[in-house]
Parts: structure tokens; sequence; C-alpha cells
């Protein structure tokens, strides 16, 4: 039976569009779109589904945060609607099988998987405000950011500010205060694939003990997601 991505990727998100085309083009690379001859691709999506996945995150936030200046809703939602917030989305959707590619980026997958990824689930966001309007953007993005809405509210309450920093100077931040002035250390571990399609892996420790391990199709990716990581862990032992 001939695999249909968008008939799969409604049953993953839990959504039926009225018109399946839409999805068809958010999940149709640039690169796919010109070899095959079809206007319809992924960046026109991307470019909608920026906006109103950013503005459907903030009203969540808005209204869980009650009381909370501007600033702080800001450093939440940058901890929401990040690279790699987006690509965990897209793995949990198993967003990969479903991307139509170009043959040539086919071939460097590893290196622009992130990037993608990211892009795609935005512009899956603008193909949902096309086919159904806003409501249906903010339900989604509840789907998407409520867990993690939930796991910030709680690290809020308990640590403040220092829970919605970027995840690096946050985690340095709360090594030095807890460990006597101890800094993580960030090491390079593994980069897998050809050379124009590299996929890095960078273990974060502190001293001999490794907090956790990211990968990403950058070192500076694959940091941040262990940082992420890492400060979730630190967090949890300090509840």
């Amino acid at each position: 039976m001939k695999h249909d991505p968008v008939r799969v990727l409604e049953e993953r998100l839990g959504e039926q569009f009225v018109d399946p085309e839409l999805l068809l083009g958010a999940i149709t690379h640039k690169s796919y779109a010109v070899e095959n001859d079809t206007e319809s691709h992924m960046e026109r999506f991307e470019w909608v589904g920026d906006s109103v996945l950013n503005a459907a995150t903030s009203l969540l936030i808005f209204e869980r945060f009650p009381g909370i200046s501007e600033g702080d809703m800001s450093k939440i939602r940058n901890r929401l609607v990040n690279s790699s917030s987006l690509v965990r989305i897209a793995e949990s959707l198993d967003l990969e099988t479903c991307i139509l590619l170009g043959k040539g980026e086919r071939k460097q997958w590893r290196r622009s998987r992130d990037r993608i990824l990211e892009d795609a689930v935005e512009a899956i966001a603008g193909a949902v405000q096309q086919d159904r309007g806003f409501e249906a953007v903010r339900a989604l993005a509840a789907q998407w950011m409520n867990a993690a809405i939930e796991q910030l509210a709680e690290r809020y309450a308990r640590r403040g500010r220092l829970a919605i920093e970027h995840p690096k100077s946050a985690l340095q931040e709360l090594t030095q205060e807890r460990f006597a002035g101890v800094t993580p250390e960030y090491v390079d571990v593994a980069a897998e694939g050809a050379d124009h399609d590299l996929e890095f892996f960078v273990e974060v420790r502190l001293e001999d003990r490794v907090l956790a391990t990211g990968r990403g199709s950058t070192k500076q990716r694959a940091q941040v997601q262990a940082a992420e990581d890492a400060l979730a862990l630190l967090l949890e032992e300090d509840a």
C-alpha cells in the first residue's frame, strides 16, 4: 500500500483537515517542490505558522502565569518556541517520515535535519491556520505545549527566573550555586555521518559526572539540548 504522508500525519496530529492539500504543502520542502514543479511548499506555510504559533503560545502563557512580568513571559515563550522544543515536537510526531524532500536535500539530511523539522512544525501550524483558523491553532499549541508549560510553572514556582533563563546560562548559574563554583563543561563525544552531513553529540559534564548528552546538526544545537536536559535533571533533584 502506498505511503500517504498526509493521512498518516492527520492521524498522528489527531487533526482532520478540511483541505488536505494545505497539510501536503506544509510538509513539502522547497527542494521537492522545485524538482516536481509544485508551487505550494513548506516555506510559505512556515512564514504564517511562525507568527500564529507564537501568538497561540503567548496566550497560553498569559493565562497560566497570571501576574508575572512581560519580560518573564517572553523568556518562557523563548523556552517553549525554540529550535530544540520544536524539534522534539517533530520527533514525537515522527515527522521525518512524512516530509517530502528533494533528492539533493535528502543526501544531506543530517546537516539540515533540525532546521527542517523546526520549519515543518511551524508550517503545520500555518496550514492549520489556513484550514480552520486561529482557534484550531490555539488548540494545537495547547496539545504541543501544555505539558512543558506545566513543567516550567512548577520550576518557576520553586526557582524563579533561573527556571526560564537560556539553558546554558541557567545551568551554569545553578551549578555554581549548588556545587561551590563548579561550572559545567561541554565535551564533544562524536560526529556521525558523511563530512557534508554530520550529526554532533555533546556531553555536558560536572567534574566526573555526565549530566546529559545532546545531539544536533551543529555543536551549538547539541550543547543547548544537553544543557536543557541537564538543567531539568538538576531541578528535579532539587525538588
